[in-house]
């Protein structure tokens, strides 16, 4: 049953609260008003009322709407784990009154970390469109001007090599099978503990891989010939179980850890043949260009990509756009596919722009990686009177004399500033590395953080304007 979001105060707890309303925050206090929207704690309570067929009025009480996307948005502005969410809501009455938890027990980080589960990709973008639209509303994005730029948003996995994601493979394919043989009667289901000949294999290429001579890279192929083996036996026999277990020859004491251990084999057993073969193809083949690579067993979304960065050279994760308007409100994000070039990802932002606002905007500009002739004809035909966007090599005489001019200068100044914000969204509000599972997870991530940032701009520019 869904929480109710009025309730009654602990007739205990009532000194206490005048003593708590007391302490200030002042990064939290201007955003609490913002989270009072009625549009808002409704978007969240349909999500939940349909978490089963009568969540809405059955069932033993849950979390409240108004609670959930209060816990949602301070997670994400204080950079928190779900661990460190339940401990800081325990032992702070400032949290406890931000979140309106107040006298009230508050749930445990299991609890928090599958009712944010409930709130989709779907939920978090029509979440994002009504702070936007409320940002509209206060005259805070009146969207006259729009700047746009890709980042690379990192999956929370270990860098990936092919000896890693076999080992990883040969592990979790171990485990469920080892899962299945313990829901089944004793010596159905022999399993082979190959972590220690693992380890070893493991060890032996990390120390041939430092040394380039022929007799070392022998060394190397021959510790992922036995690698590949191991990990072929356990595919396998995964196989073999996995259809014993659907044609019912298997018998199980519990279906339930069945049914799961099964679901995790049918995941993994062609992400694990996918890695064999990307294996054979680079170490055995010399093929370091496969086509869909898979880079982690448990985000197999995830992505290698090049922005041409010294320290970094190589990312993985995913590349996400981010179009900002006035006073650092994010009016638009897009997590993308690939590493497509940047001038592909300019027409989707004005389109964008002009589908939330009803009009294109008076001054669009962005990188030099974005210019086309295209690009700048789409825009001046849409109706942008002033597009920023400066070319690329060797400049003509008009080009140079067009991009001289002051309100090009002005603008391209003002493009500027998204590299802070940028900047911003990924070490205040955590948007470095995407900490929830599976390419949903990861959208989900990504929607908060831009969120969280756009509710603490909007709050920021209200205390700047002072009472109206």
């Amino acid at each position: 049953m869904i929480g109710e979001t009025t309730r009654q105060s602990a007739l205990f707890y009532i000194p206490l609260a005048r003593q708590a309303a007391l302490l200030k925050d002042d990064l939290l206090d201007p955003v609490e008003g913002l989270l009072d929207d009625p549009e808002l704690v409704e978007l969240v309570r349909r999500k939940l009322a349909k978490r089963r067929p009568l969540s809405w009025q059955t069932g033993r009480p849950g979390i409240a709407p108004d609670r959930l996307l209060r816990c949602c948005v301070m997670k994400h502005l204080k950079g928190w784990s779900f661990r460190e969410l339940e401990r800081e809501l325990r032992s702070n009455l400032v949290y406890r009154r931000f979140t309106r938890f107040d006298a009230d027990p508050t749930p445990n980080y299991s609890t928090f970390s599958r009712c944010f589960g409930l709130l989709g990709t779907d939920v978090t973008e029509r979440v994002h469109e009504r702070v936007v639209a409320k940002a509209k509303e206060l005259k805070v994005a009146p969207g006259r001007k729009l700047r746009t730029d890709t980042t690379v948003v990192e999956s929370n996995i270990h860098h990936p090599t092919d000896s890693t994601l076999l080992g990883d493979g040969i592990r979790v394919l171990t485990r469920s099978l080892k899962g299945i043989a313990d829901n089944c009667r004793a010596g159905v289901v022999s399993v082979v503990n190959h972590s220690r000949a693992v380890q070893r294999r493991l060890l032996e290429i990390t120390r041939a891989a430092k040394v380039k001579t022929e007799a070392s890279q022998e060394r190397l192929k021959d510790s992922y010939q036995e690698l590949v083996k191991v990990a072929r036996g356990v595919v396998r026999q995964a196989g073999r179980v996995l259809e014993a277990v659907q044609a019912g020859k298997v018998r199980v004491r519990s279906i339930t850890s069945a049914i799961v251990h099964e679901a995790q084999l049918r995941h993994f057993i062609p992400l694990v043949e996918k890695v064999i073969s990307q294996t054979q193809a680079r170490v055995f083949g010399g093929d370091t260009h496969v086509s869909g690579k898979v880079l982690s067993l448990f985000e197999p979304h995830s992505q290698a990509i090049r922005k041409g960065k010294a320290h970094k050279p190589t990312e993985f994760g995913r590349l996400v756009r981010i179009d900002e308007v006035e006073n650092g409100i994010v009016s638009d994000y897009a997590v993308l596919d690939g590493n497509p070039a940047d001038t592909t990802s300019w027409s989707p932002a004005l389109v964008h722009h002009q589908a939330r606002y009803g009009r294109p905007p008076e001054m669009m500009t962005a990188d030099r990686g974005y210019f086309s002739a295209a690009n700048e004809k789409q825009a001046t035909e849409m109706g942008v009177k002033r597009v920023a966007l400066p070319a690329r090599g060797r400049l003509s005489e008009t080009r140079a004399r067009r991009q001289k001019e002051r309100w090009f200068k002005r603008g391209l100044r003002w493009r500027a500033g998204i590299e802070s914000r940028i900047s911003t969204l990924k070490h205040p509000f955590s948007m470095r590395r995407a900490t929830y599972k599976g390419e949903g997870g990861f959208k989900r991530y990504v929607g908060w953080c831009v969120i969280t940032q756009n509710l603490v701009s909007i709050a920021r520019t209200l205390v700047r304007r002072g009472p109206q």
